[in-house]
């Protein structure tokens, strides 16, 4: 991930995390993380253990990778199907089609947003 998307390194996020509450004390690296890194939110599966209450004073947001991936096509439909493509592509050693990649995402409990690309398996 460094060598594609280096800006995703976050660093001097660890003297934060003992000053920080959230449900899962194992889970305060990341609101640390995202606090350093000046995120505006965190997307996890895992809501019930980022509160919106203890994000609030950061102005940061927990939401779900499905209500995530569903906001983003709706705003950059051409852009997120383009994304969409080119991860199938990119699947050498279990090759998917269409069908099946849309499949993968409502097994991941993104049901939101394999219903909202469906219309388009032919371009994906």
């Amino acid at each position: 991930m460094d060598r594609h998307f280096p800006d995703a390194l976050v660093v001097g996020f660890e003297p934060l995390i003992d000053g920080l509450t959230l449900p899962d004390a194992d889970d305060r690296h990341v609101l640390a993380a995202a606090i350093r890194g000046r995120a505006d939110v965190i997307i996890t599966q895992n809501l019930k253990d980022f509160p919106q209450e203890e994000l609030d004073p950061y102005e940061i947001e927990a939401q779900h990778p499905d209500d995530f991936a569903f906001s983003l096509f709706d705003l950059y439909p051409g852009a997120v199907l383009g994304a969409v493509r080119d991860h199938r592509a990119a699947l050498k050693r279990q090759p998917r089609s269409s069908g099946e990649h849309i499949e993968a995402y409502e097994g991941m409990g993104m049901t939101k947003f394999a219903s909202a690309i469906q219309d388009y398996s032919d371009v994906l």
